[in-house]
């Protein structure tokens, strides 16, 4: 007997749920239908899912596994059913993409516009946060790819595509008193107070592991912002605080009067780029929305 969808659907939500009842309340269907469907799965795949309790449902070891390839899929076919129904409608598909506001302007916008040309009736959802939020929505399947800082080691169910290379650098205030030292070096920045993202974000956990490996405290951090640290510019003026920025975002008019500062071990080398799931066929508009991104990276670096 094959495995049904509704069964698949029972499962994924006694996992999010942990009751059975609270399940078939998500779903609008009868406890015993919930049930008899776990069954069926359990019996067709061969082991069970769950171990059943007096507090609830958990996973069990082998069940971990498949909930996260499970989900995967599911969320591969709502996104199948959705394109389909937009091209029944005379639409030409959604892309739904997500993306750091840092390359909003110099990647995204340029390769829309190209898109936009050649599929008029595209529609765009853009997401636009910090990387480990993409990442979670990017695996969830709520976003098609995600166009960011790449992870320094790719996670395997994460493919990447390198567009350009945009190193992340310390840095403070024209004339910041760290700038008046003649041999600059990390240990300096033992005492200073920063502006840096959530501890989850790669540039503060870039900062913490460097500080770490100098066998100094963990960075003092006076504020703690969630998105961009271009964005608070001026607190960064006004104060020694010690933050974080693109070299791009610095040679643009945001990083008027900020400087980096003048040591090798102030720069996080860092690659830009597009990551998608490894083991999910992108959509026709998202895959030509990547071919466009690919396709000027490729100018630019015959023309740079």
């Amino acid at each position: 007997m094959p495995i049904r969808l509704d069964d698949i659907d029972y499962f994924l939500a006694v996992a999010d749920e942990g009751q059975v009842h609270r399940a078939a309340a998500r779903l609008g269907v009868s406890q015993p239908a919930v049930t008899k469907g776990l069954q069926r799965l359990e019996k067709e795949m061969g082991f069970p899912l769950f171990d059943r309790g007096a507090r609830g449902m958990t996973l069990t070891p082998v069940a971990e596994g498949f909930l996260q390839r499970t989900r995967r899929l599911r969320a591969s076919l709502d996104g199948a059913i959705k394109e389909a129904a937009d091209l029944h409608l005379g639409a030409m598909g959604v892309l739904r993409v997500g993306l750091s506001p840092l390359y909003a302007e110099q990647l995204f916008v340029p390769a829309s516009l190209q898109l936009l040309r050649q599929r008029p009736a595209a529609r765009f959802q853009v997401s636009m946060n910090l990387n480990d939020a993409l990442l979670a929505a990017l695996r969830a399947g709520d976003i098609d790819l995600t166009l960011h800082a790449l992870p320094g080691v790719m996670p395997a169910d994460l493919q990447g595509h390198p567009l350009l290379t945009d190193d992340l650098l310390m840095v403070v205030r024209d004339g910041h008193p760290l700038l008046a030292r003649r041999r600059l070096r990390l240990r300096d920045l033992a005492q200073v107070q920063w502006l840096l993202p959530g501890p989850a974000v790669a540039g503060r956990r870039n900062v913490e592991g460097r500080l770490a490996e100098a066998g100094l405290p963990p960075a003092n951090v006076a504020i703690e912002v969630n998105n961009t640290a271009g964005q608070l510019a001026r607190l960064l003026l006004q104060t020694d605080l010690v933050s974080l920025m693109s070299e791009s975002s610095l040679r643009r008019s945001g990083g008027r009067g900020l400087v980096a500062l003048p040591m090798a071990d102030a720069r996080f080398p860092r690659t830009i780029g597009v990551l998608v799931r490894r083991e999910t066929r992108l959509p026709p508009l998202a895959q030509r929305f990547l071919e466009i991104l690919l396709a000027d990276a490729g100018l630019r670096k015959q023309t740079g």
